[in-house]
C-alpha cells in the first residue's frame, strides 16, 4: 500500500508548519494528491518529493511564484539548481572574504586596546594581580612606578605577550649561561644582564645601571624573588645578581674612563 501522510504527519516529518502547508495548497504550489473520506488532505511520496524541492528553493530565498514556475514550467530544474549552486558558491566566497576582513579589523582593534584583567591572568598566571598590588604598595610613590604605570596603561594583550616572551627569553639565557659553567662576570653573562636592563628601560621605566644594580640586590635579599629565580635553576638568583653587578661595575668604569680621557 502506498504510504500517505495527513497534513499533521507531513508537518512532523518535514518541519514545515501545518499553516504553511495549507497556504501552499491554497495557492496551488503543493496540492495533496488525495483526500480521505472525511475530506482530510493526504500526501503521497510524490507530494513529499515536491515539498522537499520547495523547501530547498525557499532556503535559496526564491519567491513562491518563481518556485511554482520552476517546478511546473518547461525549464530543467537540474540546470536551475546548477545555476543556483554557482551563485551560492560565489556568495560563499564573498562571505568568506568579508569574514576574513572582519577578523583582521577585530584583531587590529583588539591589539590596540588595553589588555583586560582576564587576559593578563591568562598570560602571567593567577598571582599576577597580587604581585602588582604588592609592587604598588612597595614602590607606588616612586618616579619609576609612575613612569611604568603611564607606559603600560595602554598595553594591549599583544604588548604584554611580547613582554612575557622577552622576560622568558632573558631568563632562559641566564639559565643556559649558568648551566654552561660561565662566570657571572663573564662577557656572556654581562651581555644577558644588559639585555635585561634594556628591556626594563624600553618597556617600563628609565633603568640606569645603578638602578639595575639595586634590582639585582633585591633579587637576592627578597626571598620571593630568590624563590622565583631558583625555581628555574638552583642558585640562579645569585648568578643573576652577580651578572647585573658586574655589568653595572663595567658601565661605571667605562664612564670614569671616558671622563679621565677628556
Amino acid at each position: 500500500m502506498t504510504e500517505r501522510w495527513t497534513v499533521g504527519q507531513l508537518a512532523d516529518l518535514t518541519g514545515v508548519t501545518v499553516r504553511t502547508l495549507h497556504h501552499y495548497d491554497a495557492i496551488g504550489l503543493l496540492t495533496p494528491s488525495d483526500r480521505s473520506p472525511s475530506d482530510y488532505r493526504l500526501y503521497d511520496a510524490a507530494d513529499l518529493e515536491r515539498l522537499q524541492q520547495i523547501v530547498l528553493y525557499r532556503r535559496l530565498e526564491l519567491p513562491l511564484e518563481q518556485i511554482a514556475v520552476l517546478l511546473d514550467g518547461p525549464d530543467d530544474p537540474a540546470e536551475h539548481l546548477r545555476r543556483q549552486r554557482r551563485a551560492l558558491t560565489t556568495r560563499r566566497d564573498e562571505l568568506d572574504q568579508l569574514v576574513a576582513a572582519i577578523d583582521r579589523a577585530l584583531e587590529r582593534t583588539m591589539n590596540h586596546r588595553p589588555a583586560t584583567d582576564a587576559e593578563l591572568t591568562e598570560l602571567f598566571g593567577e598571582g599576577f594581580h597580587d604581585e602588582q598590588t604588592e609592587a604598588e604598595a612597595r614602590w607606588g610613590d616612586t618616579d619609576a612606578w609612575h613612569q611604568s604605570a603611564a607606559r603600560t596603561r595602554g598595553y594591549s594583550k599583544a604588548d604584554w605577550a611580547a613582554v612575557k616572551a622577552e622576560n622568558d627569553a632573558v631568563n632562559a639565557a641566564y639559565v643556559a649561561a649558568k648551566r654552561s659553567g660561565v662566570a657571572a662576570d663573564s662577557e656572556e653573562a654581562m651581555a644577558i644582564a644588559e639585555r635585561a636592563r634594556t628591556q626594563i628601560n624600553d618597556r617600563f621605566y628609565e633603568c640606569s645601571h645603578e638602578f639595575h644594580r639595586g634590582l639585582g640586590e633585591m633579587y637576592v635579599a627578597d626571598p620571593r624573588f630568590t624563590a622565583t629565580y631558583d625555581a628555574l635553576e638552583p642558585g640562579l638568583a645569585v648568578f643573576v645578581r652577580d651578572a647585573i653587578v658586574a655589568n653595572a661595575d663595567r658601565a661605571a668604569a667605562d664612564t670614569a674612563s671616558g671622563r679621565a680621557t677628556r
